[in-house]
């Protein structure tokens, strides 16, 4: 019995993200994927996702019958462990015998068959033992503590203690539940007479969180569609879009991270009259950028806010600063399991860097939006506050009056104001909003 495609894919993707740091999200678009049917890649992407939310959770089980540490295993080997286990335990449909038989043949395609017989031997047990598989899921509500959450979600135990302790173990809770969901997919409607042609179509489609434009994908394959094909509508997170929409609209914006090009191409959606210019560090992300973002008034300029000379500003600034990405962490669970407690102590210090560096570029009574997808207070309440003690140009706007004058004008359509307000502050929070994590700060320039 060959390989399956799916499995197959997904064993290369999974030892990728573990081996190279890619993201998986990125990986399941890429060449690897493009020649699967519609069938293989909905597996390779269960398989994938899969493994990374509950790889903790797997390890466990998988220890529990090995007869040496995992620590001692080859990644390839401990791979197709992960994956033979998560089939066993979380897919009813999958046949045991495939789950074992084609993990086994996963490491002999990458010439471990030395390691076949132990690989063979642990799924076997596993089967065969009355130790509780499968997600965990309703466990997280009644858990008492951080470490319970931690393990029972398949979350690191650091991490959900630092929301514990932010947040409660009421919202940790929900965060850490919301993660190990696959999340709704959402669009922005670029032009009205999309929503119509989806239905039209076979995709279902329900109101999208927070904006009027903003649509929820049911059921349906929209990448598929004619509409998304002519870029008359965009993927893109409810949280994403609102951090666009808060931008405003003005002659001149600059958004100053811009890579994959979302914010940038709903910022200019929005502004069809202004000249937009977007900035990004890495030559091929900003590539990326120029071809994705189908907006004629958006420069793309290849550099790092932090060197563009004085003078130049503008009314309008976004700092979609690069984060520790632990808002998105359902769309990438392997964030999870990259991210050290130090990253939390290096990251900041750039954020504040890139922010000081765009508040130059701000015109007087200009706005400057800065936004992470962090749920972490060291990149968003820390940075501003920061920004704000080192420069006395600027206050602190807030963020209630910009969304009442949005739902004033139509714009904003959520009901549930109060829940996003933290202060002066955005936040969004995975669980309580159907939706990334994401910190948001309006910051005016009044001298």
């Amino acid at each position: 019995m060959p390989i399956s495609p799916a499995r197959a894919a997904a064993f290369d993707i999974l030892l990728r993200v573990e081996q190279e740091d890619s993201y998986a999200s990125d990986l399941l678009h890429s060449e690897r994927c493009a020649g699967l049917s519609p069938l293989d890649q909905g597996l390779t992407t269960e398989l994938v996702m899969g493994v990374l939310r509950w790889r903790s959770l797997l390890d466990e089980v998988v220890a529990k019958v090995a007869s040496q540490p995992l620590g001692r295993l080859d990644p390839e080997v401990l791979t197709a462990l992960r994956m033979g286990t998560y089939q066993l335990g979380w897919l009813d449909r999958v046949p045991a015998r495939a789950a074992i038989h084609e993990s086994v043949e996963l490491v002999k395609r990458v010439r471990k068959r030395s390691a076949a017989p132990f690989v063979n031997a642990v799924l076997r047990k596993l089967m065969d033992s009355r130790i509780p598989l499968g997600a965990r899921q309703e466990l997280i509500v009644s858990a008492s503590d951080a470490d319970a959450v931690a393990t029972v979600s398949a979350h690191p135990s650091w991490l959900v203690q630092r929301w514990v302790s932010q947040y409660g173990l009421k919202l940790a809770r929900h965060i850490c539940m919301y993660d190990q969901t696959i999340p709704v997919s959402t669009i922005r409607l670029r032009a009205v007479s999309a929503e119509e042609e989806l239905r039209s179509e076979g995709i279902e489609i329900s109101a999208g969180s927070f904006l009027q434009h903003a649509r929820r994908i049911v059921a349906g394959d929209v990448t598929k569609t004619k509409a998304f094909a002519e870029g008359r509508l965009v993927i893109q997170d409810a949280a994403s879009q609102l951090v666009a929409t808060l931008v405003g609209r003005g002659k001149r914006v600059l958004d100053c991270c811009a890579a994959p090009g979302g914010k940038t191409w709903a910022i200019a959606d929005r502004n069809p009259g202004a000249e937009v210019v977007a900035i990004e560090l890495h030559r091929h992300r900003a590539e990326m950028l120029r071809k994705r973002v189908l907006a004629k008034n958006v420069q793309v300029t290849n550099a790092d806010i932090r060197d563009l000379p004085d003078g130049e500003t503008f009314d309008r600034v976004l700092v979609d600063a690069p984060c520790s990405g632990t808002g998105t962490i359902a769309r990438n669970p392997e964030i999870k399991w990259r991210l050290m407690p130090e990253d939390l102590s290096d990251l900041p210090l750039r954020q504040s860097q890139i922010l000081q560096s765009a508040m130059k570029h701000v015109a007087p009574s200009g706005t400057l939006i800065y936004s992470t997808c962090s749920l972490e207070r060291e990149e968003g309440e820390s940075v501003v506050e920061q920004a704000m003690h080192d420069n006395a140009s600027f206050r602190l706007m807030e963020v209630r009056s910009r969304l009442e004058s949005l739902r004033s004008e139509g714009e904003f359509v959520d009901q549930d104001l109060e829940s996003l307000i933290h202060g002066q502050y955005l936040r969004t929070i995975p669980g309580v909003h159907a939706c990334d994590g994401f910190f948001v700060a309006m910051l005016e320039r009044i001298r």
